[in-house]
Formats: C-alpha cells, sequence, structure tokens
C-alpha cells in the first residue's frame, strides 16, 4: 500500500473501529443505561443497533470496502448477537486470507464457528490466532473450547480441562483487571471441581474467581451466565438460599433463556420433597427405625472399621468413631460416622443423593456405603452454562 493511500484508508478505517467498539458497548454496558426490566428485549435492541451500525459502516466504508481491515470490521458487527451469522462467516474468512496474521478475524472467525457448533474449528481458530500473536482474547476462547472440544476418554476430557485452566491462568496474567478472564476462570475451575472429585479447595477457587471479576469489571454483574455457574456451584456445596437466588438473577437479566428457571424450579421441587422425607424420616417407621439402628456394625465401616486409615497416596489418619450429634460446624478431623441410609432422593440429575445431615467427607477420608468406598466417579455431576461469546 502506497503512503498516500494509507494516509487515506487510516481515518476510514478509525471511523469503522468507532463504530464496531460503540455497538459492542451498547450490547456489553446494556443495564447501565436499561433495567433489569427491559432484559426481555435486550437482543432485540442490540440486532436493532447492529442494523443502524452497519448502515453507518455501508455510508463511511467507499472504496475500501474489499480490505481485510474492512472486512473484519463489518464481521465482527455481524457477529455482535448470540445467532450464527452465514455472512459473518464468509466475510472474516475472506479477512483471514488476504490477512493471515490478523488475529482479531482469527479471534471472530473462531466465535462464529463455535455458535455454528464446530467446537474444532473454533480450536483451530483460537490456537491459530495463538502463533501469531499471545492474546488474552485468544486465550480466554480457547479456555472455553478446550472444554467442549469432543473427547474418546475421561482422561483426555480432564485433559482438557487442565489445560483449559491454564489458558485462563494466562489470560488472567496478561490484564488482571479484564472481567471476562476472571469469569472464564471461575468456570475452568468449576470444571475442575466436578471432574476431580468435588476438592472444596477448587470450588473456592472459583468463588473467588466469580467475585473477582464482579470486582474489577462492573459489566460482570450482568452476566447471566456467571449467576447461573455460581448458582451450580452453591447447589453443589449444598447452599441452596445462595443458588436460588443465582438461578433467580440469570433468569431476571436473560428472561428468554428458559435454564435458568428450570434450575430454579426444580432444586425448589428437589428441597420440598427433602424436606417432607426429612420430617417424616423417610417414611419409616420406629420399629424399622430402631432395627435398623440395632444392626450398625463397625464391620460396616470397611476399611475404616479399625480405627485407621491409608490413603493411596500413602498418607495415614487415626480414626474416632463419633455420632452425628457430637460433630461441629466446620472440618472435624479424624472423625468418622457410621449410619443407614434412610432414604434416597434422585435429583434431576439423575444422582441418588444420601443425606447425612448434610455432613462433607474431604480428603484423604471417604465415603463408605454398604461398606464399599464410593469414588469420585460415583459422585454428581453438574452441567455447565458454556454458551458462545458469553460462555
Amino acid at each position: 500500500m502506497m503512503a498516500d493511500e494509507e494516509e487515506e484508508v487510516k481515518p476510514i478505517l478509525q471511523k469503522l473501529q468507532e463504530l464496531v467498539d460503540q455497538l459492542y458497548s451498547f450490547r456489553d454496558c446494556y443495564f447501565e443505561t436499561h433495567s433489569v426490566e427491559d432484559a426481555g428485549r435486550k437482543q432485540q435492541d442490540v440486532r436493532k443497533e447492529m442494523e443502524k451500525t452497519l448502515q453507518q459502516m455501508e455510508e463511511v466504508v467507499g472504496s475500501v470496502q474489499g480490505k481485510a481491515q474492512v472486512l473484519m470490521l463489518t464481521g465482527k458487527a455481524l457477529n455482535v448477537t448470540p445467532d450464527y451469522s452465514p455472512k459473518a462467516e464468509e466475510l472474516l474468512s475472506k479477512a483471514v486470507k488476504l490477512e493471515p496474521k490478523l488475529v482479531e478475524a482469527w479471534n471472530q472467525l473462531g466465535e462464529v464457528y463455535w455458535k455454528k457448533g464446530d467446537v474444532a474449528a473454533a480450536h483451530t481458530c483460537f490456537s491459530g490466532a495463538l502463533t501469531h500473536c499471545r492474546n488474552k482474547v485468544s486465550l480466554q476462547n480457547l479456555s472455553m473450547v478446550l472444554r467442549q472440544l469432543r473427547t474418546g476418554t475421561e482422561d483426555e476430557h480432564s485433559h482438557h480441562v487442565m489445560d483449559s485452566v491454564r489458558q485462563a491462568k494466562l489470560a488472567v496474567q496478561m490484564d488482571v483487571h479484564d472481567g471476562r478472564s476472571w469469569y472464564i476462570l471461575g468456570n475452568s475451575y468449576l470444571s475442575l471441581y466436578f471432574s476431580t472429585g468435588q476438592n472444596p479447595k477448587i470450588s473456592q477457587q472459583a468463588l473467588s474467581a466469580y467475585a473477582q471479576a464482579e470486582k474489577v469489571d462492573r459489566k460482570a454483574s450482568s452476566n447471566p451466565d456467571l449467576h447461573l455457574n455460581r448458582a451450580t456451584l452453591h447447589k453443589y456445596e449444598e447452599s441452596y438460599g445462595e443458588a436460588l437466588e443465582g438461578f433467580s438473577r440469570a433468569a431476571a437479566l436473560d428472561p428468554a433463556w428458559p435454564e435458568p428457571r428450570q434450575r430454579e424450579q426444580q432444586l425448589l421441587e428437589f428441597l420440598d420433597r427433602l424436606t417432607s422425607l426429612l420430617e417424616s424420616k423417610g417414611k419409616v417407621k420406629t420399629k424399622k427405625l430402631q432395627s435398623m439402628l440395632g444392626s450398625l456394625r463397625p464391620a460396616h465401616l470397611g476399611p475404616c472399621g479399625d480405627g485407621h486409615y491409608q490413603s493411596a497416596s500413602g498418607q495415614k489418619v487415626t480414626l474416632e468413631l463419633k455420632p452425628l450429634s457430637t460433630l461441629q460446624p466446620g472440618v472435624n478431623s479424624g472423625a468418622v460416622i457410621l449410619g443407614k441410609v434412610v432414604f434416597s432422593l434422585t435429583t434431576e440429575e439423575k444422582v441418588p443423593d444420601y443425606s447425612f445431615s448434610s455432613v462433607r467427607v474431604e480428603t484423604p477420608l471417604l465415603l463408605v456405603v454398604n461398606g464399599k468406598p464410593q469414588g469420585s466417579s460415583s459422585q454428581a455431576v453438574a452441567t455447565v452454562a458454556s454458551r458462545p461469546q458469553c460462555e
């Protein structure tokens, strides 16, 4: 490009960039100028703003419409909605062919492929962008798609989840004031929590990352996905009040998204059934309950029956058999309890939920049911929201 031509194109590209930035600011900061009651028409308003922006861009473009940067910006404008845009794919594909090192075009094209349902192609775009230039957007997006890639084995999936955490950490390191990076790190920890046996330390890392996202970025509090994913974690931590609050907030921020309201209703129904069964002691008759209690034997504790336990890593722990009534809130080191399953309650995820008065078992201890240790594979799994663009 000649120097005179560069000078002619520069203000045009600058104006186009400003228009696209304003469009994305309208979408991302929508609730700074609108109330939550307007959430139901947000997508409609964003689409109208997109159409207005595209018209303004068309008036500015002139003779430079075929240039890679212009194609990229137009494709990015079309990509502002949650829906897949064939036109955006066409323009962004042309942009990366004309200028293979145009990283933002690769990032936008990756998002288009993800919306299209082609996660493998999205992964290729984000990975390719990083070969040209290390940037936080590619790292953020790569962290997300790694958890969505199809895998043949559980080990392969676990490897992808660990890699997802690494990419998210790198994105945070590049800009500690980017709320989206912290939010995606929180989601990575959430996936790690469910794929590695629900370690409480990892759940705390997820909650801390979500809190940091809201601290450094005011827009994070208006992200329905953040509220739903955090509520999912609260649900499995049995913090039901926080879970219900999160599901409700997510539903209010995106009324067209049915999942938050469905999960809130499922949890309310579950708690209603749980309360009823607890009050009636599982509808088990008094004589049967006494018989169950009388049949308890230390042998039922399996590997914990002799007052000692050695974990797979070789760590040895001395255990003391205690009744539930003596346990204190928090960690009860060295305690082992013995009980009978009075009732089982199946959640929507079809995972048996044994109620032992909210007792949690942390490593290196374990849960033994009917004399058999229960591994991480028998524990509950969760669905993490992973919508393209906002995850």
